[in-house]
């Protein structure tokens, strides 16, 4: 491969064998080359674990597969941090197994961050991609999530952490993410109890927290909408809220351990741990300001 990887790309996964293949492709047809892709089994029972010991087998030079001890699923959060152990790339990026990269993601947020060396994080646009499917009417809901923020500025800590608590604009996709080695270590990588849902957002409140993050306005990654997703899992389920109110309630105790804790941060999550427990003061919320509600 000549020069070592400068992006390491962690791809967690569970029994992911739908879709995996657009996902690795995505991976090889990047136009920038100097990457590893780890591939973390988070306990697969379907054939998606022998896919990837073979793609690692086949690019051995630059695929690895790693599992938990015993095979045990150990959800996202654990899977993501066992990635990045390995990981021997100066950039971390991450790539869920359902979801596909445009050829010049990587190239993108490499050249994002090295304008920006005094930023930890970058992030983009991400398209709400229904149109896999193929079907006409799917593909008439894609759409491109815009980020509401400055593209090409960086913002200093707490970045853009309080619009997020207030979901005035939407949290980055993790597909969209790049993040520096050094940074992920730093704030300990992600939170091992959230095993899916929220598991991103306390990555991005330690980050937003720690160092200046920059967005691009360029839409690079493609988010897949299936009805098997955590996503939509938890809508369906109703845990959506509850899961919502245990991240406010862990940022909430992150930010106590703290010795700097920006006003503006607090006062916006003592808002939200409100209307989290009462969820039709919420809502009535959530329509005044026209923001979603999960």
């Amino acid at each position: 491969m000549g020069k070592p990887p400068l992006v390491s790309i962690v791809t967690p996964f569970l029994n992911a064998e739908r879709f995996f293949a657009d996902t690795l492709a995505s991976v090889l047809a990047q136009t920038y080359t100097r990457w590893e892709l780890l591939l973390v089994d988070d306990g697969s029972t379907d054939q998606s674990t022998g896919m990837a010991v073979e793609w690692a087998r086949a690019h051995a030079e630059r695929v690895r597969y790693l599992e938990h001890d015993g095979h045990r699923n150990r959800g996202t959060s654990a899977s993501r941090n066992l990635g990045i152990r390995h990981a021997e790339g100066e950039f971390v990026a991450f790539l869920d197994a359902d979801d596909v990269w445009l050829p010049e993601h990587l190239a993108d947020g490499v050249s994002l961050l090295e304008r920006h060396p005094d930023s930890g994080l970058s992030y983009g646009p991400t398209e709400e991609w229904y149109g896999w499917t193929g079907r006409p009417v799917d593909r008439s809901r894609d759409h491109i999530l815009g980020l509401g923020v400055t593209t090409e500025t960086p913002f200093a800590p707490p970045g853009p952490l309080t619009a997020f608590l207030r979901r005035e604009i939407p949290t980055p996709c993790t597909c969209s993410v790049l993040v520096r080695r050094t940074l992920a270590d730093e704030i300990g990588g992600f939170e091992p109890s959230f095993r899916g849902m929220y598991d991103d957002q306390a990555f991005y409140a330690k980050v937003c927290l720690t160092a200046p993050v920059v967005a691009s306005s360029v839409c690079t990654s493609r988010y897949r909408r299936h009805g098997s997703s955590l996503y939509s899992s938890a809508k369906t389920t109703g845990q959506a809220g509850a899961d919502r109110l245990a991240y406010l309630h862990w940022l909430d105790r992150y930010l106590a351990g703290r010795g700097d804790r920006p006003r503006e941060v607090r006062r916006a999550l003592r808002q939200e741990l409100r209307a989290a427990r009462f969820p039709l003061i919420q809502r009535l919320i959530a329509r005044v300001r026209g923001r979603p509600t999960a």
